[in-house]
């Protein structure tokens, strides 16, 4: 292998958390980089994932404690996969220790952790990196090739959805541990909507409600988002909708798409069409009282078809990218910056209501 600009070979990487995130993610999604990546460092309070952790990587070496496991010299890259209110203190102190940091969502609990961290980035330049994976979905990518392909016409409502029915009794439905589906889902869709927003934010309308979920945490929200060029996105994520939708829906002046799962459904004005140049009348309707429609000549030729997403990337190519960062010099797609602007949407829809607690740092 010819010498990288940061290093040569697998990036060394420790993964701080072994839960659903760190053991049930992070691990698989290495595992199939083995050429970019090499696990050699774990950490979890749990001393029976650290038994598991070593089973399954001999090689590994597992701490019980992160601040043994940052002393690890052989560690360069540390996966920050612990529970949220513990990423800030985390990647904190990994980034002092001299490591990259590689932070999961939500990058924080508060805009205040979140700041904690954007001034941590530029003290120590081009050493942390957040895990915003979901900008590597599938159909997010398909779908904003589509919108940006100019086929739908001039973009003016896109709905986000990701709902279901859950009576969830863990960690993450509790306010004191950083719970809620504003800092479970929300990052993902948030960040989504931000992109597809496609101009700064200019109002934002929310609604927090517990409907089904077991903790004192929300877990159905609705948040529209209105951008300075008047277009609209209105996300909802929910614990408490027992039917469902599209996941996507994007509104055009010439047309719209849905999509469900990976299938696409799309409408649109036949692009071939050239419609004349006219203006509507004041004049007094017929006698038939129909509204006057142009002619025949000039009625919509629409294409209709349903296909699966495509798009060269998954979730998981985060990973790629981040090798292509650290070893290559490439930059990042996804910014500290970026990601405190959804901390700012979290923090604004938060504020005032009941949902509006400082999560306990630890015993939570």
């Amino acid at each position: 292998m010819a010498r990288a600009k940061n290093g040569s070979g697998p990036i060394r990487v420790a993964i701080v958390g072994l839960g659903r995130a760190g053991w049930g993610m992070h691990c698989g999604e290495l595992d199939r980089r083995a050429d970019k990546f090499q696990i050699v460092a774990a950490c979890d309070i749990e001393p029976s994932r650290c038994q598991r952790m070593a089973e399954r990587y001999p090689h590994c070496t597992t701490y019980g404690d992160i601040t043994h496991l940052l002393q690890d010299e052989s560690v360069e890259l540390v996966s920050i996969a612990t529970r949220s209110p513990d990423h800030v203190p985390h990647a904190l102190a990994a980034l002092k220790a001299g490591k990259y940091v590689f932070v999961e969502k939500p990058i924080a609990v508060t805009l205040q952790g979140a700041m904690k961290l954007k001034a941590a980035a530029a003290k120590y330049p081009g050493r942390l990196f957040v895990r915003h994976n979901r900008r590597f979905e599938t159909e997010f990518v398909h779908i904003r090739e589509v919108i940006d392909s100019g086929v739908l016409g001039k973009i003016f409502q896109v709905k986000l959805r990701r709902n279901s029915y859950s009576r969830r009794d863990d960690w993450q439905t509790l306010k004191g541990c950083g719970g809620g589906q504003l800092l479970n889902w929300g990052p993902h869709i948030i960040d989504h909507a931000l992109r597809l927003l496609d101009s700064p934010v200019s109002s934002v309308w929310s609604n927090l409600g517990l409907v089904a979920a077991l903790g004192d945490a929300e877990d159905h929200l609705k948040i529209i988002l209105t951008g300075r060029s008047g277009r609209v996105v209105d996300l909802e994520i929910s614990g408490g909708a027992a039917l469902g939708g599209p996941e996507w829906t994007v509104y055009g002046s010439k047309g719209a798409l849905t999509c469900s799962g990976n299938t696409v459904t799309a409408r649109y004005i036949d692009p071939a069409m050239k419609f004349k140049t006219r203006r509507s009348s004041p004049g007094t309707p017929g006698m038939d009282g129909a509204f006057h429609q142009v002619g025949p000549d000039e009625t919509p030729v629409w294409i209709e078809k349903t296909y699966p997403a495509a798009a060269p990337v998954s979730t998981d190519s985060i990973w790629d990218a981040l090798y292509a960062t650290i070893r290559q010099g490439r930059k990042f797609p996804i910014t500290i910056e970026q990601a405190v602007e959804v901390m700012k949407i979290v923090s604004q829809v938060k504020k005032g209501t009941p949902f509006d607690t400082l999560p306990k740092y630890r015993g939570c």
